[in-house]
């Protein structure tokens, strides 16, 4: 028994480190006081079809962000990654370009929600945007749940409810055959745990599916735009938002303009070129 709760246990341990540890790779840029990464000395393909992350990395380590943030960006359009938006946001922010850092940290953060390092770093370029607003307060079990959630991405939820269902058949075998009361008793109770693992496994990462799918946030890239009471350049000028400020897209439906809400709860109209999707 003790084996069997051992192995249970060791599982769970493995799928919960996939899911919080998962780096964003071991060559990836940090722009912390040390740059932690071993490249090569490649030169950047006079085209962009063939070029590699390495190339982008060697430039990056040469100081040369306008061609490491042309190579991340050639292989974004490839397919979507958190290590190239996490090194094309390292790559920006090195720029001083804060809106466009924060935009690929926050889409970086989309893909690894459990990525210490990415959330580290969008910390630390977001210190350096103009606007402070005090967000709502929200009740402590919403807080809580909204950080399990994102304490790991959708394929770490979907593999630890993968690896909870086989732990519940297993609590369920041992359950119907097992002769030994103390056996049946102690996989009823395993297997009452593991079915709402996989309940609330399913549900976070159907949550986090979610959330890729439906992107309803924002970064404000100009650097500096007039919100408004209503979708038109007549409407009330309400407050001023600044680049890199993340909002909230509730209505999209009015050509050329936005209907956004910030922390505070305000909602207002700006003008879709003003903001970029995360």
């Amino acid at each position: 028994m003790k084996k069997i709760l051992f192995f249970a246990f060791s599982l769970l341990l493995y799928v919960t480190s996939f899911g919080q540890g998962q780096e964003v790779s071991e060559d990836s840029i940090q722009i912390n006081e040390v740059d932690s990464l071993d490249v090569g000395t490649h030169q950047i393909s006079s085209g962009l079809e063939n070029v590699t992350k390495a190339e982008g990395d060697s430039a990056y380590m040469k100081n040369d962000f306008a061609s490491a943030i042309q190579v991340y960006e050639a292989l974004l359009t490839k397919g979507e990654a958190a290590d190239l938006y996490y090194n094309l946001g390292n790559s920006y922010y090195k720029s001083g370009d804060i809106a466009k850092a924060i935009l690929n940290y926050e889409r970086a953060l989309l893909l690894q929600p459990g990525n210490g390092d990415i959330r580290a770093n969008l910390e630390v370029a977001r210190a350096k945007t103009v606007d402070k607003v005090e967000p709502i307060p929200e009740i402590f079990f919403v807080s809580w749940t909204k950080s399990l959630i994102n304490s790991m991405s959708v394929d770490a939820w979907a593999v630890c409810g993968v690896v909870c269902f086989i732990l519940l058949i297993a609590s369920l075998y041992f359950f119907i055959f097992s002769k030994q009361v103390v056996l049946k008793k102690a996989s009823f109770i395993c297997g009452i745990v593991f079915l709402i693992a996989v309940i609330l496994a399913n549900i976070f990462a159907s949550e986090q599916k979610d959330s890729l799918q439906n992107r309803d946030s924002a970064i404000v890239m100009s650097p500096s735009v007039t919100v408004r009471s209503t979708p038109s350049e007549s409407g009330t000028s309400l407050f001023i938002l600044h680049e890199g400020h993340k909002v909230t897209i509730k209505d999209a439906s009015m050509k050329g303009w936005k209907e956004i809400r910030i922390e505070d709860g305000k909602v207002a109209w700006v003008p879709s070129s003003s903001i970029e999707i995360i």
